[in-house]
């Protein structure tokens, strides 16, 4: 797998991050390492495309996840609590304003939408919709 980065700027700086290969348990941690390494230098909205991702398996949602609780414990400007997070989700009423996902695969959509991903992230097929979303 190979990870690129890039930055894009809209109304916020976003840093995208383009995955090539799968996303699966051989790779989330190289994929999450990355994905820390933006955040420490500065990365506080991030887009993550998956367009030559075909396939990402448990391993790769729990990298995902990852990255939305570290973007979610960095921002000063957070006006809801964790409980208010909760909440939002679970009433349909929050999604992530730091992390986005773009150009998933039929499967990969699938299984984040299954797993509940699509509760607190927004999925995009278009990469300016996605940048504009921010």
């Amino acid at each position: 797998m190979e990870i690129k980065v890039s930055t894009q700027n809209a109304r916020v700086p976003i840093t995208i991050l383009h995955v090539d290969g799968n996303l699966d348990s051989a790779t989330c941690d190289l994929f999450q390492t990355k994905a820390d390494e933006v955040i420490k230098g500065g990365a506080r909205y991030i887009l993550v495309d998956l367009a030559h991702s075909p396939y990402v398996s448990s391993g790769g949602l729990r990298a995902i996840h990852h990255i939305f609780k570290e973007l979610n414990a960095i921002h000063p400007d957070a006006t809801l609590s964790n409980e208010d997070i909760k909440k939002g989700i679970y009433d349909g009423t929050y999604k992530s304003p730091y992390l986005k996902l773009v150009n998933l695969s039929e499967k990969s959509e699938f299984v984040f939408k299954t797993t509940g991903f699509d509760m607190y992230l927004e999925f995009f097929d278009d990469m300016k919709k996605a940048i504009a979303a921010f």
